[in-house]
């Protein structure tokens, strides 16, 4: 399995593509305009607790306050209050947490009243981009995400990730993560820390120390609300998170921003330096690679899969439903049950990347193919269950229930990626219309079904527009060559003058419509 980033970067925003074997899996935008990012530490001033919600709205210097429910607070919000006031008024200077003397955990069933008041200062992580008419959600737990290694101040807990399956392993990690770990401070160790050395895991918890240690310089004399700490730009964030040994290629058309990412690749994985590299065409990167194609397929109302299979999916103001149909397809499954299961199981990959890709969160119900045997559902929960094992978002997947729903929440923190994919009619009617590119598409899946359908014929002629006629034939190898390489079939194509753009039909050798 081949992993490739590709990172397209303008002056309003930097696009990132992560390509996993050619397909496009995850998309990300991030606007240079966002000051507010998950992982943003501030310095905020509580606006007002609200006894009735058990929660504070918190001024962050967005246009809308945030919002800090008390289980946010974290059990040692008395210990970081009194840390704040001593440094920001100078009187503590060792930032290391060693000497710093904890206070008793709050009540995690209490009241914020009790230990919050207005106007008062605290130190605030987003984890929830601001979405829609809300402000971000932000919580006084605070860590600071590593390679290896995450930290959390306050704290003197160990814990392991829960992807990592050997006992073994979770207990090595722990006794090596407990010999280098500074008082003051709790550490979870993250999946890719599986297999490291203690050298690898003390240069990341030094770097980690030494970005609180910059932190706290900035909290003396800070004026609220400021921000503290800046979260990784989205591109290292990303590779901190999912580069791995599988990754070929990272291509950045940006000078500036291939010689950071070319830095922090070169920190993390210096064997994969030289896999980093400025892409300088004519040609824009997002088209070279394919991208632009699978934004404008994937995306929309309606999402194609093989063989003519597809999915509708909708989105209300309290979840999104997935839809899944078979189309009109051809296959060699025995029975209608078989059927269902294939399209089932395809849907299953397909949803699974269309979550990733749209960052969809909160409630999704998803309404599959009825099957009538359980083993089939059972299968279809399992491999589900299984495409997502590579989201990292939190998520929990349900059984189907009895009607064949699989309902599934997903963790939100950033508004959800969504992109136009039609264009205004050329016809001029004043509509809107799938996107060109598609049609090709179309006309791809609906050729493969006439010729490898039970009823093939023998001779197809594609009456189209002469625009698209010429676009299907002109240049080498045109696109009808192609086909003619892949099924071993001369199709004619007959221009219609009559046609609008996107209007097209297959006919048989008797003039008759066959699609």
């Amino acid at each position: 399995m081949n992993r490739e980033l590709i990172v397209r970067s303008s002056s309003q925003a930097v696009d990132f593509a992560l390509l996993k074997d050619g397909k496009l899996t995850e998309l990300h935008k991030e606007e240079n305009s966002n000051d507010f990012s998950v992982g943003d530490i501030f310095l905020a001033k509580i606006r007002k607790p609200v006894t009735g919600l058990n929660a504070a709205f918190v001024n962050v210097g967005y246009e809308k306050d945030a919002f800090l429910h008390y289980h946010d607070l974290g059990p040692q919000l008395s210990s970081m209050l009194k840390f704040i006031k001593q440094v920001s008024t100078g009187k503590l200077k060792d930032y290391s947490l060693k000497n710093f003397p904890f206070e008793t955990d709050i009540d995690k069933n209490g009241v914020i009243t009790d230990v919050i008041k207005a106007n008062q200062s605290l130190l605030v992580q987003i984890v929830k981009e601001p979405i829609s008419t809300k402000g971000p959600r932000i919580s006084s737990e605070l860590s600071i995400a590593g390679r290896y290694l995450v930290m959390v101040p306050f704290s003197e807990r160990v814990s392991v990730s829960q992807k990592i399956g050997s006992k073994e392993e979770k207990d090595r990690l722990k006794r090596l993560v407990k010999s280098i770990k500074p008082k003051g401070f709790g550490v979870i160790i993250r999946t890719v820390a599986e297999g490291q050395k203690v050298a690898e895991l003390d240069k990341d918890l030094e770097n980690l120390l030494a970005k609180w240690t910059a932190m706290c310089k900035k909290l003396y004399r800070a004026q609220t609300p400021s921000k503290v700490f800046v979260e990784l730009n989205r591109a290292s964030s990303i590779l901190r998170d999912v580069f791995n040994d599988s990754f070929t290629g990272i291509h950045v058309d940006d000078a500036t921003l291939y010689n950071e990412i070319k830095e922090y690749v070169a920190e993390i994985a210096p064997a994969k330096e030289s896999i980093v590299k400025h892409y300088d065409s004519n040609v824009p990167i997002f088209e070279k690679f394919g991208i632009e194609r699978q934004i404008k397929t994937s995306f929309g109302r309606t999402a194609t899969m093989s063989k003519g299979a597809y999915l509708i999916i909708e989105h209300t103001e309290a979840l999104h439903v997935v839809d899944v149909n078979s189309g009109n397809r051809s296959n060699k499954a025995k029975n209608q049950e078989d059927t269902a299961l294939e399209v089932n199981l395809l849907a299953a990959s397909e949803i699974a990347r269309q979550l990733r890709l749209r960052d969809m969160g909160g409630i999704i119900v998803v309404d599959f193919i009825d099957m009538v045997k359980s083993q089939h559902r059972k299968k279809l929960f399992e491999h589900l269950r299984d495409e997502m094992k590579d989201d990292r978002a939190k998520h929990k997947i349900l059984p189907p229930s009895k009607f064949g729903l699989i309902q599934i929440t997903r963790q939100r923190v950033r508004p959800e990626m969504n992109i136009k994919t039609t264009e205004e009619d050329p016809n001029q009617t004043g509509k809107e219309v799938e996107a060109p590119i598609v049609l090709i598409d179309k006309i791809t899946v609906d050729l493969e079904k006439l010729l490898k359908g039970p009823a093939k014929d023998n001779s197809i002629t594609l009456n189209i527009h002469p625009f698209i006629a010429a676009y299907i034939t002109k240049g080498f190898p045109s696109l009808r060559t192609k086909w003619f390489l892949e099924y071993k079939r001369w199709i004619k194509i007959q221009p219609r003058d009559a046609y609008t753009y996107l209007e097209y039909r297959f006919k048989n050798k008797d003039g008759k419509t066959i699609y």
